[in-house]
């Protein structure tokens, strides 16, 4: 991915991508050649997939413990990803049952960082008269959630071809069933 198409996929202006590849690069956390692709080096794949276990952990331990929405934790577990010890974490993934998915149907990679393998297509790649089981649902889009949950569909839900409208069908990723 190249640093414009970072600052469009995030909203934010190029020039502050530009800033943070510089530090994340001086880290070595990323390669970049200007004007090239941004690369995660395995030091930065590894710290990804450390705070993606983090974020998923927590997300699902505000769901399971706290009775939050699905669609109401991201931002919570954006904040708190970053000041829970590892200590902590290690307690929320033993209470939780050391769980293999968020409750988006997202893999949460385990403590030794590997990652479940998740299988899917996208419920809007459906063929017509198929049916398929939920397996994940795309957090990035709130309203989209709870219109799903409206919907009473959730991770494990079966669901037709064209069940849902295009946002949603586009957000749900479902195993295509016989």
């Amino acid at each position: 991915m190249t640093s414009s198409q970072l600052a469009a996929r995030l909203g934010l202006a190029p020039s502050s991508v530009t800033e943070m590849v510089k530090k994340l690069t001086l880290q070595g956390l990323v390669e970049h050649a200007l004007y090239g692709s941004i690369v995660l080096t395995e030091q930065g794949r590894v710290e990804a997939l450390r705070m993606v276990r983090r974020h998923r952990l927590i997300e699902t331990w505000l769901v399971g413990e706290f009775g939050y929405g699905w669609d109401e934790v991201h931002d919570e577990a954006e904040v708190l990803e970053h000041v829970l010890s590892d200590r902590m974490l290690d307690a929320i993934d033993a209470r939780l049952g050391h769980p293999t998915a968020d409750p988006h149907g997202d893999p949460i990679p385990a403590a030794d960082l590997s990652v479940p393998a998740v299988s899917g297509v996208r419920a809007a790649a459906l063929e017509a008269g198929r049916r398929g089981r939920v397996v994940r649902i795309s957090d990035r889009d709130a309203a989209v959630l709870r219109a799903v949950t409206a919907a009473g569909i959730g991770v494990g839900s079966e669901i037709a071809a064209g069940e849902v409208d295009a946002a949603a069908a586009d957000a749900i990723w479902v195993q295509p069933l016989d």
